[in-house]
């Protein structure tokens, strides 16, 4: 069901000047040990960015699960692009986390970059719900205006298109802002604050336990440390 999603980001990222690169064949496609699943990843070369990734599972009418993050290059503060969009069939429950994820928590920084996501999440209510997160902090690499919903309801699922257009236009947007102002936080400071990212993740991130029961701890380590969060080893 992500298909027209990952359809819209890949040709948004052609559209920029993207060019996709090689990815180590074993996470370039990978089958699940029962053979009823398959995971792809995609690694883009973006200009202004200095990593794209993008990763597609297809698990049939069970599991459907479309992720992104993008690392802006770090001469530039961008707040990372965050994109998780999970269906699970049997219990017809949909999650979506679309996010500007910050670097830093501070008024300034969010005055910056944060006003086209703010719109956006008072524009899409039903995608705008104060839900908690069990496994992250949303004080911490989250902004207080992430498109976020976790259920089924038909609403969401209607607007989701809509609103995933408009967030990744809204992102690219943040460029401009970022060409006209130069960066507030040092580089070598940006670098870090990447790195503590991924290695949060890694530490937070629930997709390890999904990924094994799937296709084994032994494959899903490594994707997790080498592919997803590859600056936390």
């Amino acid at each position: 069901m992500f298909d027209p999603f990952l359809e819209e980001l890949h040709q948004s990222l052609l559209a920029r000047g993207g060019l996709p690169l090689q990815v180590n064949q074993d996470f370039q496609e990978h089958s699940s040990i029962k053979g009823d699943a398959v995971i792809r990843s995609w690694l883009w070369n973006v200009p202004g960015y200095r990593r794209w990734r993008v990763t597609r599972l297809d698990g049939a009418e069970k599991l459907q699960v479309l992720n992104s993050v993008a690392y802006p290059e770090y001469c530039s503060d961008m707040p990372l692009m965050g994109i998780d969009l999970l269906w699970f069939g049997i219990r017809k429950q949909l999650v979506a986390v679309l996010d500007f994820q910050p670097l830093v928590q501070e008024q300034a920084y969010f005055d910056r970059y944060f006003q086209g996501l703010k719109t956006l999440n008072s524009r899409f209510p039903e995608l705008s719900r104060e839900t908690n997160m069990r496994s992250f902090d949303p004080n911490r690499y989250f902004s207080p205006w992430l498109l976020f919903c976790k259920d089924g309801s038909g609403e969401a699922v209607k607007s989701l298109p809509i609103a995933f257009k408009e967030f990744l236009d809204c992102y690219w947007k943040l460029q401009k802002i970022s060409s006209l102002d130069l960066s507030q936080i040092p580089a070598e400071e940006v670098k870090q604050l990447q790195i503590e990212y991924d290695v949060y993740s890694v530490d937070r991130d629930p997709a390890h336990g999904l990924f094994s029961s799937y296709f084994g701890k032994s494959w899903s380590h490594r994707f997790l440390h080498e592919f997803l969060f590859p600056a936390s080893s």
